[in-house]
C-alpha cells in the first residue's frame, strides 16, 4: 500500500501540469455538482426554482436570465419603467460578448442555456490554468496549486457551472494580469475590450495600469523603463479607460438617453434604499450600505460609516504589510487595491458582493503560501463548507432579498 501510495505521488508530481489542474477542476465541478443535486432535492415551491428543479434550472437561474435575453432579444432601444416612472431593471446592465457567445455554442444542440455551461465550465479550467501561470514563479509550483484548488473549489464556485459571466471574464483577467507582469503589453490591445464588454471592471485595470506604470517609473534605475514600454502603458491604459465608458455611451445613444446605463444598474439599488436613488455618487453606496446592515442586525445606523472604515483600514492594512500577501508581488497587491476601490467606488453592498469579489481570486496565493498541511486542509474544508452554504441559500432557498447571487 505504502509503495502504490509512493507511485501515485511520483505519478502525479511528474504530470503535465495542465493534466493535474485539470483532475483538480474536474474533482472541485464533481462536488460542486454533487451540492447543486443536493440543492435541487432540498428546493421547496417557496425557492424561486420551485419543487424539484433541474441542474439546468440553476444553469439557468438568477442573472443567466438577463444574458438570455441580450441573446434572444438583444437591447431596448425604449427603457421600460415601473409604475412610479422610474426606469426599471433592464439588459443594458449586461454586456453582450458572454451572452452572444453562448447563443452561437449552444446553437447545434437548440439551447442557450448548454450554450453558457460550456462556456462557463471551459473558462473556468483555463482560468485556473491562467491563474497558475500567474502565480507559480511569484510563490512556487506548489503553492500556486494549491492557489488553484482553492479557487476551483471556492465559496462561489457555482459560477463555474452557471449561466454567469464571471469565470470568462477572471480567465481574460488573470491573462491581462500576466501580459502586464510579464511587460507582453501589445496583448492588452485585444484583451482589454473584451474584458469591457464581457463584465464591468475594467476601468479598475485601468487604475491598475496607472499605478504599474507610477510603479515602473519609481523603479527604473533597478528595472529599465523602455520608451516603448512607456508608450504601451500609457496608450492601453488609455484604452482601459475609452472603452470602460464605452457601454454608457453606446446606451445612450441607442435609448437617446445619456444616463440610460447608470439609470439601469441603480435601478437594482432602489430595491434597497428607502426613499429611492436620486443619482450616482461615487463611493455613496458602501455608506449607504454600511447603514442598511447594521439596522438589519438591530444596530445603530451610525456604527455603519465607523465599521466601514473599519473594513477599509484592516483591508489596506493586510495589502500592505501581510508577508504572504507581499509574496505575490507588487502588480497584484495593485490590482487588488485598485479593484477593491473600484468596488468602493460604484457598487452598493449586498449579497451579490460576494460574487463581486471574484477578481481578487489572485489572493488565494496568499492564502496557499503556509506549507502546513494542517492549514491547507482547513482552508480547503472552509472553502467547500462555504460553498455548500453559498449554493443551499442561493439556490435550495433563494426566497428573499439577501439570497441573490
Amino acid at each position: 500500500m505504502a509503495q502504490l501510495a509512493l507511485n501515485v505521488a511520483r505519478r502525479w508530481a511528474h504530470a503535465p501540469h495542465a493534466l493535474r489542474i485539470a483532475i483538480i477542476y474536474l474533482c472541485a465541478r464533481f462536488i460542486t455538482t454533487g451540492f447543486l443535486i443536493v440543492a435541487a432535492m432540498q428546493s421547496t415551491s417557496l425557492s424561486r426554482f420551485g419543487a424539484q428543479p433541474g441542474l439546468g434550472d440553476f444553469v439557468l437561474g438568477w442573472d443567466a436570465q438577463w444574458y438570455w435575453s441580450v441573446a434572444d432579444f438583444g437591447y431596448p432601444t425604449t427603457l421600460p419603467l415601473t409604475a412610479s416612472g422610474e426606469i426599471a431593471e433592464n439588459t443594458w446592465a449586461f454586456m453582450p460578448i458572454y451572452a452572444y457567445a453562448a447563443k452561437i455554442v449552444g446553437l447545434p444542440f437548440g439551447s442557450w442555456g448548454f450554450g453558457a455551461f460550456v462556456i462557463s465550465f471551459v473558462s473556468g479550467y483555463l482560468a485556473c490554468l491562467a491563474l497558475h501561470r500567474l502565480l507559480r514563479e511569484r510563490i512556487g509550483r506548489s503553492a500556486a496549486t494549491w492557489a488553484v484548488v482553492f479557487f476551483a473549489a471556492g465559496p462561489l464556485a457555482a459560477m463555474f457551472q452557471v449561466g454567469y459571466a464571471e469565470t470568462l471574464f477572471l480567465l481574460l483577467l488573470f491573462l491581462s494580469l500576466e501580459a502586464v507582469a510579464r511587460q507582453h503589453y501589445a496583448r492588452l490591445y485585444v484583451l482589454i475590450p473584451l474584458m469591457a464588454f464581457t463584465r464591468p471592471g475594467v476601468l479598475a485595470f485601468a487604475l491598475y495600469l496607472g499605478l504599474h506604470g507610477v510603479m515602473r517609473w519609481i523603479r527604473r534605475r533597478e528595472e529599465p523603463l523602455q520608451p516603448s514600454h512607456v508608450v504601451h502603458i500609457i496608450a492601453s491604459g488609455l484604452l482601459a479607460t475609452l472603452c470602460g465608458f464605452a457601454w454608457q455611451v453606446i446606451a445612450g445613444i441607442a435609448t437617446g438617453d445619456a444616463g440610460a446605463y447608470l439609470a439601469t444598474e441603480l435601478a437594482w439599488r432602489r430595491h434597497w434604499i428607502l426613499g429611492g436613488v436620486d443619482g450616482f455618487i461615487p463611493f455613496e453606496g458602501w455608506i449607504q450600505g454600511a447603514q442598511f446592515w447594521f439596522a438589519q442586525w438591530g444596530m445603530p445606523q451610525f456604527w455603519g460609516p465607523i465599521g466601514l472604515a473599519l473594513l477599509v483600514v484592516a483591508v489596506g492594512g493586510a495589502l500592505i504589510y501581510s508577508k504572504h500577501v507581499r509574496a505575490l508581488g507588487v502588480d497584484i497587491r495593485l490590482w487588488s487595491a485598485s479593484y477593491l476601490l473600484y468596488l468602493l467606488a460604484v457598487f452598493f453592498p449586498q449579497s451579490s458582493t460576494f460574487r463581486l469579489l471574484l477578481p481578487l481570486s489572485p489572493l488565494w496565493g496568499a492564502v496557499a503560501v503556509p506549507r502546513s498541511r494542517l492549514w491547507r486542509t482547513c482552508v480547503l474544508v472552509a472553502c467547500l463548507a462555504g460553498q455548500w452554504a453559498w449554493i443551499h441559500f442561493v439556490y435550495a432557498l433563494g426566497n428573499t432579498y439577501w439570497q441573490v447571487p
